[in-house]
Parts: structure tokens; C-alpha cells; sequence
């Protein structure tokens, strides 16, 4: 009897359990496939844009995807094709060139680019992607169009700066503080020095470092404060700003910062500092 009485108890426990797990994954949400756009030749993954309201966009704008090798949409020398954003009346408000982030000779390739534009309303607007057509047959020219919805965007130009050794004229030690200047379109704000540099930390788009343009600082580096009194702007940074390197990247980095600070007219100095230390910081 005492044997029956426990062996129904473990029944009652091993049912009980059962029934749990069951109404467990019953009612457990299924996992939301990635959305996902295109058709047998581009496929685009991703739209990032620095604010998203209910699948609407603004500037910038960072498309990923890859193609596939299909109907035409191949990579040729490091790119894989082009986008155009066009409004609602059809005028063109950005273009960007879609750079394979992978071997472009191995496919599918991945691609990636950034479009920086103004809309003055929230409105409708198409991506239009057209592929690396070497051939130049108008018969292999494809096309692929996405429809998107962008939203008012106030914007302002700045300028940060990056190294580019295509550009440098020598390989003397001064070239490591020569950088070059690079348009960004950002969104309108009152701390400018700050986006600028955020703008900055976040180094090249894929289309700028397609053109030779490089950051000395690492990645990881974050702006901790940023002042300006009496005409000096008084930077801090975290310590991965000056990790690793040698002296000519450590010339950079200062140089890099420096530039970007000095575009406006209310700086005419610069103070950095590492975590509030402002004694050999920048150091190899």
C-alpha cells in the first residue's frame, strides 16, 4: 500500500511538470524573424537611422545588406552598387556609394554605407539602389526600390578630421599630426563642440575610409566633459582614448581632436585631459 501511495505521487508530480512545460511553450512568444528587404539579387538588412518614430527615419541614415551574385547585382573593385534617397517628388535628397564590407570577389558580399540629408517635413521617400554594372550594357543595369518614410530633420553641417595617407605628401614625422577635413551633416543642437567630437569617436563611414580616410583614435573612446571658457575648449576623455599606439598615432589623436574643436570661431585653444589628468597624457 505504502508503495502504491508513493508511486502515485511521483505520477502526480512527473503530470504536473509536464503540464507546465507545455503551457510554457504554448504561451512563450515566437521570436520575430528579422526584417529583411530586397529580392534574389540585394538584399538590404538593416536601416539605422539616428532617430526612429514608427519605421521613420532620420539623417544619418546607415543601409546594410549584401548581393548575392544574382541578376546582375556583383561587386567590382570594392563596391557593389549605389543608393539614391529621393523624396516624394522625386528629387534627390542624398546618394551613397555601397561598399562591400567583405572580399567583394566572394559572394554574397556585405555592404554598408551612410546617407546624410535634410527634410524640412516628415514625409514619404525611396531608397533606390542601382547595381555595380562594370559591363556598362544598359541591359545589365538593375535596379531595386524601397520605400521608407522620413521624418523632419533639422540639421547643421560640421567638420571632423581624419588622417589619409593617399592624400599626405610626405612620410616625415609632421604627417602624423596632418589630418584632413571631412563634411558631416548631424542633427541640429546647441552643444555643437560635443556632437562634433561624438561625431568624430565614432570614426570614417565606409565610404570615407573607401577613400583613404583613417582615425588614430581607438575604438571605444568616449567623451567624458566638454567646455569652453575664455575662448579654450577643455576636453575629457576615458582612458581607451590614449591606449595603444606609438607616437605618431598618439600625434594624431591630439591633432585629430584639436582640428575638429578649432573649426568654430569660438575657439582658439584646446585643453585635453584623460579622466580629469591633464600630465603625460598622449603618451606612447
Amino acid at each position: 500500500m505504502k508503495k502504491e501511495y508513493i508511486l502515485v505521487i511521483v505520477l502526480t508530480v512527473i503530470i504536473v511538470i509536464l503540464l507546465g512545460a507545455f503551457f510554457f511553450l504554448e504561451k512563450k512568444p515566437a521570436e520575430k524573424p528579422p526584417v529583411v528587404w530586397g529580392n534574389s539579387g540585394i538584399v538590404v538588412t538593416a536601416l539605422q537611422g539616428s532617430t526612429e518614430q514608427a519605421q521613420s527615419y532620420s539623417s544619418p541614415l546607415v543601409i546594410k545588406g549584401y548581393v548575392t551574385g544574382k541578376d546582375s547585382w556583383t561587386g567590382f573593385e570594392g563596391q557593389v552598387g549605389t543608393v539614391r534617397l529621393l523624396d516624394n517628388a522625386g528629387k534627390e535628397l542624398a546618394f551613397g556609394i555601397l561598399i562591400g564590407t567583405t572580399d567583394w570577389m566572394q559572394l554574397p558580399t556585405n555592404f554598408e554605407t551612410t546617407l546624410n540629408f535634410q527634410s524640412p517635413v516628415a514625409q514619404s521617400a525611396t531608397l533606390v539602389f542601382k547595381n555595380e554594372n562594370a559591363s556598362g550594357l544598359p541591359e545589365k543595369d538593375k535596379t531595386f526600390s524601397l520605400p521608407i518614410n522620413i521624418i523632419e530633420s533639422k540639421t547643421i553641417e560640421v567638420t571632423v578630421f581624419f588622417g589619409n595617407q593617399a592624400l599626405s605628401a610626405t612620410s616625415e614625422q609632421d604627417e602624423c599630426k596632418r589630418v584632413y577635413p571631412v563634411k558631416r551633416i548631424i542633427n541640429a543642437t546647441q552643444g555643437v563642440a560635443k556632437a562634433s567630437l561624438e561625431e568624430l569617436l565614432k570614426g570614417p563611414t565606409a565610404e570615407e575610409k573607401a577613400q583613404g580616410y583613417f582615425s588614430s583614435i581607438p575604438a571605444g573612446s568616449q567623451l567624458n566633459s566638454i567646455s569652453i571658457v575664455n575662448a579654450e575648449a577643455r576636453a575629457d576623455f576615458n582612458a581607451t582614448t590614449e591606449s595603444g599606439g606609438g607616437s605618431c598615432s598618439m600625434a594624431s589623436r591630439v591633432a585629430q581632436i584639436t582640428q575638429t574643436l578649432k573649426q568654430f570661431s569660438s575657439v582658439t585653444s584646446v585643453k585635453l585631459s584623460i579622466a580629469g589628468r591633464t600630465a603625460d597624457i598622449f603618451q606612447p
